[in-house]
């Protein structure tokens, strides 16, 4: 998309219910369209049939470095490599409206290969308080789409990216939360092959309810001959 043209929205009622009601929606610039959501909606209701995985045991946020922090502490070191430098530095020139700490921050320095899945407490910079719920939703949909990806590339770190895109995401939205408070961003990746890497995710409030689940595929593709050193 094109932030200097406006967005012209076309809203098609697919179904409305009792209970459940579906809009699709597509957005068009330049005559084209450049995304197309389908969103479900319910009336809040009550049911005994109900469960939740267990949010995963890590220390709080209050104990861990920001990834600005991080980044900095990778620059100061005199046999950073160029190339991760520029690639830093690039990262942190980046106004990203969210705060991010990771829980297991990869070891640039180190070309063990890592298992598909990271945490991150995450949360919107600045106050957003007590509004629509549906606020919290659009930027917690913001919030689930940076870094998730990456978790597919990290069993395979001797790889230079040469393009990374998301294909398609799905969110469910499960209790209400406030984007604004830390979250626990749980990301795994079950599969990747043909090109295309599958990731799913699960942000949890501070007290270990489950708030959203996503999913995301995208298309990777890498250069074929393995890098030969981090440094």
């Amino acid at each position: 998309g094109d932030p200097q043209v406006p967005v012209l929205y076309k809203v098609e009622r697919t179904r409305t219910g009792k209970s459940f009601s579906v809009r699709s929606v597509k957005a068009i610039q330049h005559g084209k369209p450049i995304f197309i959501c389908q969103a479900s909606f319910q009336l809040s209701q009550g049911s005994p049939v109900q469960h939740q995985f267990t949010m995963p045991a890590v220390p709080p946020p209050e104990e861990l470095l920001t990834q600005e922090e991080l980044i900095q502490k990778f620059l100061q070191n005199p046999n950073l490599a160029e190339r991760y430098r520029k690639h830093l530095n690039k990262i942190q020139a980046e106004d990203v409206p969210i705060d991010i700490k990771p829980v297991n921050p990869p070891d640039i320095f180190c070309s063990q290969l890592q298992e598909p899945k990271q945490l991150f407490w995450v949360r919107a910079r600045g106050y957003i308080g007590e509004t629509d719920m549906k606020v919290h939703c659009c930027v917690a949909a913001y919030i689930s789409d940076y870094a998730f990806l990456g978790t597919a590339l990290l069993p395979h770190r001797q790889y230079r990216i040469k393009f990374m895109v998301s294909l398609d995401h799905s969110m469910w939205f499960h209790a209400p939360f406030r984007a604004d408070h830390w979250m626990l961003y749980e990301c795994e990746s079950p599969w990747a092959g043909g090109c295309r890497g599958l990731v799913q995710g699960r942000l949890w409030r501070r007290d270990g309810v489950l708030a959203v689940t996503c999913a995301q595929e995208g298309v990777i593709r890498v250069e074929q001959t393995p890098n030969q050193s981090k440094l």
